[in-house]
Parts: structure tokens; sequence; C-alpha cells
């Protein structure tokens, strides 16, 4: 069984590898900003709510060879590091791979959901801009 709170507490307390922080100093104020460089994060900031590490329940979209992919961690599998992230493909369709997103996160927070169908958008105009791109160079 994983302790996500302890996790976290000691991620955010004494060491995690992957984040980085940028110190902001405007006169007497320092702005402090923890981002995350986790290939699995979600939005790149470094807090409890989209942390892959420190959450049992977490999911995130990835883009692999120009293909989407939705990536669900599984708390059954947390024995097997190698197995504990389930890979589903993600169709072309944005409308469809939005319905595919909503059949597989449907027990999932709303605010997660919600930042994996911002990822998906975001990915998807990714694709289509480097599709353009391809094909202006094929055609001259």
């Amino acid at each position: 069984m994983q302790h996500d709170e302890m996790i976290w507490q000691v991620i955010n307390h004494q060491f995690c590898s992957y984040k980085s922080t940028i110190t902001k100093s405007k006169g007497a104020n320092k702005d402090k900003k923890q981002f995350c460089k986790h290939p699995y994060s979600t939005t790149g900031l470094c807090n409890r709510s989209s942390c892959p590490l420190a959450n049992s329940k977490y999911a995130t979209i990835r883009e692999e060879n120009g293909r989407m992919h939705l990536y669900i961690k599984t708390v059954e599998r947390a024995h097997s590091p190698k197995n504990l992230w389930e890979k589903i493909y993600l169709s072309r369709n944005y409308a469809k791979a939005l319905a595919q997103l909503d059949e597989h996160l449907q027990y999932f927070p709303k605010a997660q959901i919600h930042r994996n169908k911002q990822r998906l958008t975001k990915i998807h105009q990714y694709l289509l801009r480097m599709r353009k791109l391809k094909l202006r160079q094929i055609n001259g």
C-alpha cells in the first residue's frame, strides 16, 4: 500500500531529484517557484496535487513519435515499478480522444481530468502544427 502523504512529506521537505527551484528577487521580496522535471508531470509545477510520485491515483498524457498516449498509474502494480503505468493509445481524432479520456478517467478527481484535457488540447494542437509544417516541407 502506498502512503501518499508520507511520500509527499519526504519529497517536499527533504529531497526530490526532479525538483528545481527558481528564485525571483524583487526588492525585499524573494519569490520562490518550484518546478517538477518528472516526465509524467501534467503541469510542470511541484505541488502535492500534481506530483506523479506522491499520488497513487494519477494520469497524464504524453506524446511519443507523433502519437498521444494516456498513462494511468495503477496502485495494484506498485510492487512492480516497470509495470506501474498503464499505457493507453488515444485516437488522432480530437473528439474521440476526449471521449476516451472521459471514459478512462471517470473516477478521477475533476481537477485532474481538467488538467489532462488541457494537456490533450495542447499536444493535439502541437501535433497538428507539426504535420502542417512537414506537409509544407514536402510540397515545397
